[in-house]
């Protein structure tokens, strides 16, 4: 019963009301794009790359604001910044469903990219890390787990929507969610005060107190650079993919079915991670993963696109994505500390969600000029370089054996 009480009256239930709300805002604002673009597009008389310069502008408009309100969540909990930031979102859905001016068009995307700075993985990350302090790690992995399911709950809701009611009845139904049920969770549900960091005992019989480094200098510049790779590598690789297999010989069917093993090999890594949460440093989890891609970059690479090989590279990308989401929000706790971690986390994200909004077309254009081999080359590329920023990471001295 106490456990049930410290669940819905205490700080715990910000677990609880994130890991619905991340479902919700990743499925409203990430996922349906793909999906509505082309019918958006048509009715418009524009071309589809038109179309998704307005998504890309969401992506460019979140980075330029993440350090902003990561530093507002910090101050003020993530009720008094997730909460507005839904209903502007809910604004800017509307204006894209109403208004068929391409200027108004454009303005509902930066609404929508003022929601997704707001209410994405990072700002739940910030508000977790003010309530949780240094032992958030736990509560962000869960939150990411239940993120995971996403993508299930997001196309095939959008996919209904558009048959039932069109694309601009599904971005008002979008509206709707946003304004009648994100908000109210984020401002009425999400804890108002930070609980108090628990003093654990220490197995060492000389404890040494925390030493996060300062976020500056070198090892910040190393985790930002290395976010931002990774971030090439996932919105490029993921964006253009499943037209690669297929050029490579595959059929459409069987590319469907390959690319429906990234959602269930990302949830089944970060529910390891979650049942071993605390006992890896999110460096080595960080390493590993891009390890990971490294290796399968490399296998196709070297061995080509078949079945057996594409079915490998899809489960081993999507586990390392899986787990590279969590080592985004727990690494830069760690190594810098709850003081001032929602701006942190926002300043490492910039660069990574500049670089996903590019990330499509720059991948799209390499293919076309040159190969999709020489793409995957990069990849692997990419994924070297990406490891070699993480190895030449330190953690603190505090956190080593952690």
């Amino acid at each position: 019963m106490t456990a049930l009480r410290r669940l819905a009256l205490g700080p715990e239930r910000a677990v609880g009301v994130l890991a619905v709300t991340q479902i919700l805002c990743w499925g409203i604002l990430i996922y349906p794009p793909v999906l509505t673009m082309p019918y958006l597009a048509e009715a418009h008389g524009w071309s589809l790359a038109f179309g998704m310069s307005g998504f890309s502008l969401a992506l460019v408009i979140s980075g330029i604001l993440s350090p902003t309100v990561g530093g507002l969540i910090d101050r003020h909990g993530g009720n008094m910044v997730m909460a507005p930031g839904a209903l502007i979102g809910a604004a800017g859905m509307v204006l894209i469903a109403s208004v068929d001016l391409w200027p108004v068009y454009f303005l509902g995307w930066a609404l929508l990219g003022v929601a997704m700075a707001s209410n994405l993985y990072d700002p739940a990350f910030a508000t977790l890390a003010r309530l949780f302090g240094a032992t958030a790690r736990r509560q962000i992995t869960f939150v990411t787990f239940a993120g995971g399911f996403a993508s299930t709950v997001g196309w095939p809701a959008t996919h209904l929507l558009l048959e039932a009611v069109g694309w601009r009845g599904t971005y008002l139904v979008f509206a709707a969610v946003l304004a009648c049920v994100v908000a109210p969770l984020h401002g009425l549900a999400l804890p108002r005060k930070a609980a108090p960091t628990p003093h654990l005992p220490s197995t060492s019989p000389h404890p040494r107190p925390a030493e996060p480094l300062r976020p500056e200098g070198r090892p910040f510049l190393l985790i930002a650079a290395a976010f931002a790779i990774y971030a090439l590598m996932l919105s490029g690789v993921t964006s253009n993919l499943l037209a690669m297999f297929q050029r490579a010989g595959l059929d459409a069917g069987t590319v469907v079915m390959l690319g429906a093993l990234f959602g269930p090999a990302q949830v089944a890594a970060r529910l390891a991670d979650f049942l071993l949460a605390g006992r890896t440093h999110p460096l080595w989890i960080a390493r590993g993963a891009v390890a990971l891609m490294a290796c399968s970059f490399a296998m196709l690479a070297f061995v080509g696109p078949s079945i057996l090989v594409a079915g490998v590279f899809c489960v081993a990308f999507g586990a390392a994505n899986g787990v590279m989401t969590i080592a985004r929000g727990a690494l830069p706790l760690l190594m810098f500390g709850p003081l001032g971690y929602g701006r942190v986390i926002g300043r490492i994200a910039r660069p990574a969600l500049f670089v996903q909004a590019s990330a499509p077309f720059v991948v799209a254009t390499a293919v076309e000029r040159f190969s999709d081999a020489t793409v995957i080359e990069a990849g692997m590329v990419c994924a070297v370089a990406a490891l070699g920023c993480f190895m030449a990471l330190r953690p603190p001295r505090s956190a080593e054996g952690r």
